[in-house]
């Protein structure tokens, strides 16, 4: 970040502080709705956020496609993460205040199976496929409700021609909770964004999908202040926090890349 864009960030957090200390002066809340890919990044990143300014983040976590369709029925929201999908027809629509649109992170979609369990190959096209078909159960993200993930790995097993073989294994979950059922023992592989995995206990990381079957362009999370926020200087604050040097560190610990 260059010297201007660390003052901005020094600037906007300091005005922040100055409100959130200021005598009997509420701090605001700044209501941010944000992809489930992005949680391991956020938990830990809001509540410094928190103690530096004083200010209040309050964040609701669901598919891509689900926050899309509350915010386009309008939903007030102050701040929003979301996958270019999700985001591009809210700025279209007006729904998303211009100029505030910024890259905040990338990420990949990956393979996890139980903690102990073995690791299938997964290094290339070909032995990808063989992995799923040899998988007992196969659990990701339901497509019909917006997940992101799951909606790149339907695509996915089209073009690698199983999905008729993939049917009576597959098992869908609402949102991230594919992690979950490989856990508990209820599916061999889950196939999600690789932060869902790693914040996850009980399921371990095999890798990431081969590169020829990623998607670089819908899986880039983009911060926006909503058009009708209520706090629309605490958000743009957040969001220069967000993008800072620090938040980088953070954000790349979680498997993701900062933008």
């Amino acid at each position: 970040m260059g010297k201007h864009s660390m003052l901005a960030v020094v600037a906007s957090l300091g005005g922040l502080i100055l409100l959130g200390q200021g005598g009997g002066v509420e701090a605001s809340e700044i209501k941010v709705l944000s992809a489930v890919a992005m949680r391991a990044a956020l938990d830990e990143l809001a509540p410094e956020f928190e103690r530096q300014t004083g200010q209040k983040v309050a964040i609701t976590y669901a598919t891509a496609g689900v926050l899309r369709d509350r915010i386009q029925g309008g939903e007030m929201v102050d701040l929003t993460i979301l996958p270019r999908p999700a985001m591009d027809p809210l700025v279209m629509q007006g729904k998303i205040a211009p100029g505030t649109v910024t890259i905040f992170a990338r990420s990949a979609n990956s393979v996890a199976v139980r903690a102990g369990a073995p690791k299938p190959d997964i290094s290339t096209v070909e032995a990808f496929k063989r992995a799923m078909l040899a998988a007992k159960s196969v659990a990701y993200a339901d497509p019909a409700r917006g997940g992101g993930s799951g909606i790149h790995f339907a695509s996915v097993l089209a073009r690698l021609g199983i999905v008729e073989e993939m049917k009576p294994k597959t098992k869908l979950t609402p949102g991230d909770e594919s992690v979950q059922l490989v856990a508990k023992g209820e599916a061999e592989i889950a196939v999600v964004n690789t932060p869902v995995i790693l914040r996850e206990p009980g399921v371990e990381l095999v890798g990431p999908l081969p590169a020829e079957l990623q998607n670089t362009t819908d899986f880039v999370f983009f911060a926006g202040v909503g058009a009708t926020a209520k706090e629309p200087e605490a958000a743009k604050a957040l969001i220069n926090y967000l993008v800072a040097p620090a938040a980088a560190r953070v954000i790349k610990a979680k498997g993701l890349e900062p933008r």
